[in-house]
């Protein structure tokens, strides 16, 4: 250890090699529990399939074989399964992020160790993005088979449209989706309550991000919400990218550019939130109290 990193670096507080060894490590432990559970895995890849199929098959049945004209006409392509297996496999990558967070934070405050945590000079961010990285990765993996084999059950060609691009708005919506998570986390902290919360984040998250519909046939007021969403930009980037439906502002780097941005403030925003509720609960309630 150098004299310019020893007379930097704070009393107990840990070095960057060590935060990022506990962060990886929190990755490589949650990646070897859910390894013991493989029904786990097989519901992330059902899920989507079933999730996609419902409004695919009652269009199917109210419209027949005009089900992709009228679907033309209203987003821009015929390929409705396509659009419906995007928008599903995408809502289950966000919605996982959200839960194993929440789950995470809970599950430490229902058994103890998250006053562990604070003992230690890992600093309880750098914990968190082990699971979000945990989490976006078997998620990711998970909505890609899915889309996959969804693609193969209803007969449509899963590669088509630029795929470069569709992977570039996947990679950066993840970032800021970690960032969310933080903040997230952070109401979990002060309200000491997941399930309810998760219950009701993932009926906003699915209208806002327009996973069965495009957002355009919302009201206007609810369209300028759904755009502070950082993964209506993802999805409607990769529908853009594969099927055509059209990018928000156009052509595809002013929307990546939009990504780009919220790579930069949902962090900086959730660590920020996350922090100040942290340190305004330890000092009032505690995090032992339930």
């Amino acid at each position: 250890m150098t004299a310019t990193a020893l007379s930097t670096r704070k009393p107990g507080q840990a070095s960057p090699a060590a935060l990022l060894s506990a962060t990886f490590a929190t990755v490589r432990a949650r990646l070897l529990i859910v390894s013991r559970y493989k029904g786990q895995l097989f519901n992330e890849i059902l899920t989507p399939i079933v999730l996609a199929a419902m409004p695919i098959l009652l269009g199917r049945a109210t419209a027949g074989d005009q089900a992709a004209e009228v679907f033309l006409a209203n987003t821009g392509t015929a390929n409705y399964v396509g659009f419906m297996l995007i928008g599903s496999a995408t809502f289950v990558i966000v919605s996982n992020a959200f839960w194993h967070i929440a789950n995470w934070l809970r599950w430490e405050m229902e058994t103890g160790t998250l006053e562990s945590i604070y003992l230690t000079p890992t600093h309880r961010v750098f914990v968190a993005a082990g699971t979000g990285i945990y989490s976006t990765g078997r998620s990711t993996v998970g909505a890609f088979v899915a889309y996959l084999i969804g693609s193969a059950i209803m007969g449509i060609n899963p590669f088509q449209g630029d795929l470069l691009i569709a992977f570039l708005f996947i990679l950066s919506g993840l970032i800021p989706l970690f960032g969310m998570t933080l903040f997230y986390g952070a109401l979990v902290l002060k309200l000491k309550e997941a399930n309810a919360m998760l219950n009701l984040m993932q009926w906003v998250v699915n209208f806002l991000m327009g996973v069965f519909f495009p957002i355009t046939v919302m009201p206007i007021a609810a369209q300028w919400v759904a755009k502070l969403f950082p993964p209506t930009w993802m999805t409607n980037g990769v529908r853009s990218a594969m099927l055509g439906v059209g990018y928000f502002f156009k052509e595809w780097y002013f929307d990546l550019a939009v990504l780009w941005f919220f790579m930069l403030a949902a962090p900086m925003l959730g660590i920020w939130a996350f922090k100040k509720i942290e340190n305004s609960v330890r000092r009032n309630e505690g995090v032992g109290q339930f």
